[in-house]
């Protein structure tokens, strides 16, 4: 049984292409006994955008004004486009006490913008999860995310098991943190991407072929980024397309090419990433990583969670 929560919905980024998703969501959430707030998030359009800039960086300054109290979740209506032109327009003071309390910011793809910046000026940490239209709006609702969901945010310690075999022996502690590789790959050399070293960067992205998935991890490695963590763990690269010319270059050779080019170890088989099924990560949480020829174990703590 779900406990009743208070939902903020936010829009940073593009408004829901469809209308039935936004009501399927309101509707399931309120049959919870959820309180939604802020539902002109859902409407809003301004070209492919979920409001003006301005209008969308006031969906989360509105969280830093210390008259207000706080909600339970604040949840991103969708990804698309839009987050990077609000980031100079946040107020990452007020901010600040988004981190003293127990709220679940959630969202992922567009939303690892946001995530970066709140964590890198105001030392927010946050959840890589699902989102308000796609997610919670599906046609079809997925019990393996609205479960993870729901379990990540509301206890102080999980651990997610892939039985995926590795390569390669893995045994580290670190913060666990990233999100979508275009996204952070855009935030490189701006304040907005956080410097974390001896971290575990987990990575995803939808529609990319695999050439442009390693120019971009090529990206964050010759900027340093890369040499700074401990790990570094696949999600879902969902929707690239492969042709004869690739001639054997594949994700897999992709992955091969950036484990001998870094000497970071990569671990494959995240279930977290633009698909149905989604774990839900807090991204600045401690992270236990233990990857063997039989999978690996990621145990998570030190996050914010709801009481």
């Amino acid at each position: 049984m779900v406990k009743s929560r208070t939902i903020d919905l936010i829009a940073p980024s593009g408004y829901p292409h469809d209308p039935a998703a936004v009501e399927r969501g309101i509707g399931r959430l309120r049959a919870q006994g959820h309180r939604l707030e802020n539902l002109d998030a859902t409407r809003r359009r301004f070209q492919r955008f979920g409001g003006t800039d301005s209008e969308r960086a006031a969906d989360l300054n509105r969280l830093a004004d210390p008259s207000r109290p706080l909600p339970d979740i604040v949840l991103a209506v969708r990804g698309g486009y839009g987050a990077s032109r609000i980031l100079h327009g946040l107020d990452y003071d007020g901010l600040r006490r988004l981190g003293d309390e127990p709220v679940a910011l959630v969202g992922h793809s567009d939303f690892t913008a946001i995530q970066c910046a709140l964590y890198a000026r105001s030392a927010v940490k946050s959840f890589g999860g699902p989102m308000f239209a796609g997610n919670f709006g599906a046609e079809q609702l997925s019990a393996f995310t609205m479960h993870h969901f729901w379990q990540a945010i509301s206890q102080p310690s999980f651990t997610v098991t892939s039985h995926t075999p590795q390569r390669q022996s893995v045994d580290v502690t670190g913060m666990l943190w990233g999100g979508n590789l275009a996204i952070l790959a855009a935030l490189v050399g701006t304040p907005y991407l956080p410097p974390v070293d001896g971290g575990i960067l987990f990575i995803e992205d939808v529609n990319e072929h695999p050439f442009r998935i390693e120019r971009m991890i090529y990206q964050l490695h010759q900027a340093g980024v890369l040499g700074r963590q401990q790990a570094v763990i696949m999600g879902e690269f969902s929707g690239g397309r492969l042709s004869d010319y690739d001639n054997g270059f594949s994700l897999d050779a992709v992955i091969e090419q950036m484990r001998a080019a870094t000497g970071v170890p990569f671990v494959t088989g995240l279930q977290f990433g633009h698909v149905d099924n989604l774990l839900t990560l807090p991204f600045g949480a401690t992270a236990h990583l233990v990857a063997n020829e039989r999978g690996f174990t990621l145990a998570l703590s030190d996050y914010p969670h709801l009481a």
